[in-house]
């Protein structure tokens, strides 16, 4: 990254001092599984023994890695086979293990001498803006598999895009594997999230496999949602340590609005905890959709974060946990309180 970074105070520096310039092929290189999944294996992902689905799922992705991972260049091999590349969707609410699984199976291909873009659904749109649409295919063709986590379906500009781009990706021969989540409440309902999936994808859900992965929120068995600390404690507990940032809540989301979505990630760069007062319940959408992708990217990251004020109690309103973009906000909650229970593990 290059860019600038500037104090906000004589004390703990902020993310609000950094302005961040990234590369557009940088974007590309970074397609990579994130740091929180950079170990993750089918070997260590335990699945629960009360939903064979878990188990089943995993073997079945072994079975697609080392097809995908022993295809020889893509295009070519898979024509000569006359068959189409494999595409699988995972299907399961928040927190059982997806997102590993996806990891796992771009990792695996990997390892055996095969090429995997792994990106979430939003770094994709993102990187169409940076690139352009045909600059996208030409460098995601070049992989053998494509893996997008967290399908969304809430933007349909960003929906009829990704599609588009699937088809494209198809078209070239790239085994893709994707993931998307079912609300909690959905969960018992059937394929809920597939069915909204394979609707939107249009012309390529006949090429889908649906793999069901059911089970409970992992991350809630262990994270308690309590209010924040307090803000003197956040600026104590981060003070002097190494990679350390802290920021007002409201400053933040301001400076969020001044900095590219795509960029997020190169914003924490070299950080290691977040320390955020202040923090209170975000009552406009636009504002709550950009402190999802930090959250993300956050997560990705394994950055540990000190709430101040409210923390997570009542981030998100309930008119929002109700409305269109209810599953971002979920899965924001789901990290943001795992983060915050790491967070709360480093106050003296």
């Amino acid at each position: 990254m290059t860019g600038s970074r500037t104090a906000p105070d004589a004390g703990t520096p902020g993310l609000t001092g950094i302005v961040p310039v990234v590369p557009a092929e940088r974007l590309v290189a970074e397609l990579v599984p994130p740091a929180h999944f950079a170990d993750a294996t089918f070997d260590s992902y335990v699945p629960d023994e009360a939903h064979a689905s878990q188990a089943a799922a995993v073997d079945r992705l072994r079975a697609v890695a080392d097809e995908v991972a022993t295809s020889g260049a893509a295009r070519g091999w898979w024509r000569r086979r006359r068959t189409a590349a494999p595409a699988v969707y995972l299907d399961g609410g928040f927190g059982v293990g997806k997102t590993h699984l996806l990891a796992a199976l771009a990792h695996r291909v990997r390892a055996h001498g095969g090429t995997a873009a792994f990106g979430t659904f939003v770094e994709y749109t993102h990187l169409v803006g940076a690139l352009g649409f045909g600059a996208t295919v030409q460098a995601l063709s070049a992989f053998r598999l494509v893996c997008i986590d967290e399908f969304e379906l809430d933007d349909p500009g960003d929906t009829v895009l990704m599609s588009r781009l699937l088809r494209e990706l198809a078209d070239h021969g790239v085994a893709l594997a994707a993931t998307s989540n079912t609300l909690p409440e959905s969960l018992g309902e059937g394929r809920f999230a597939a069915e909204d999936f394979l609707r939107e994808i249009q012309a390529l859900a006949a090429r889908f496999e649906v793999l069901r992965i059911d089970g409970q929120d992992y991350r809630q068995r262990s994270v308690r949602h309590d209010g924040g600390l307090a803000d003197d404690v956040v600026r104590a507990s981060v003070a002097g340590r190494a990679g350390a940032t802290v920021d007002d809540f409201d400053a933040l989301l301001t400076h969020l609005e001044r900095v590219h979505p795509s960029k997020y990630g190169a914003l924490l760069d070299g950080v290691r905890v977040v320390g955020l007062t202040g923090v209170h319940a975000v009552t406009r959408q636009d504002v709550a959709l950009r402190l999802v992708v930090l959250v993300d990217r956050l997560y990705d990251r394994d950055v540990p974060v000190l709430l101040g004020g409210a923390g997570t109690d009542g981030l998100f309103s309930p008119e929002m946990l109700a409305g269109g973009y209810r599953k971002k906000y979920y899965r924001a909650l789901s990290r943001l309180g795992a983060l915050a229970s790491d967070g709360a593990a480093l106050v003296p």
